[in-house]
């Protein structure tokens, strides 16, 4: 019983330890004046992080990529950025039925909402979209 509640501990210490260092990102990235080296910089560590399997960390780079293209005024880049950003959120989805996809339908509205989105983007967004109320109509 007390090996239990050791290991229960730890493991709520280790979740504490991580959300601090993921919000300590997102506050970092939040600061970042707008550049096309900071978009190249948030893009790098979004895909990074997402090919190690670290997709909360993913998904606050491509909300970065998204205010910084925002910034840039590249409206076809913030519509890949919220893109991503949402399929982040259903990459997590996939591993825990319990993650709430709401925010990825918000993101996905907002992208297709942009006009000047390519068709490729446009495919990719009707795709996620799909995903996201297949599941949201469960």
């Amino acid at each position: 019983m007390r090996k239990i509640l050791l290991v229960g501990l730890a493991l709520v210490l280790v979740a504490a330890v991580n959300t601090a260092l993921a919000q300590e990102q997102a506050a970092d990235t939040q600061n970042k004046p707008i550049s096309w080296d900071n978009w190249r910089a948030a893009k790098a560590a979004a895909e990074k992080f997402d090919n190690e399997g670290k997709f909360v960390e993913a998904l606050q780079y491509y909300l970065e990529y998204a205010r910084q293209a925002e910034g840039l005024g590249s409206q076809e880049l913030v519509a890949w950025g919220k893109n991503n950003a949402a399929y982040m959120i259903i990459k997590r989805h996939k591993l825990d039925a319990t993650i709430d996809l709401a925010p990825a339908k918000k993101l996905l509205e907002e992208a297709m909402a942009i006009g000047e989105a390519r068709e490729d983007c446009k495919k990719s967004l009707a795709l996620n979209m799909e995903y996201v109320e297949f599941f949201l109509k469960k």
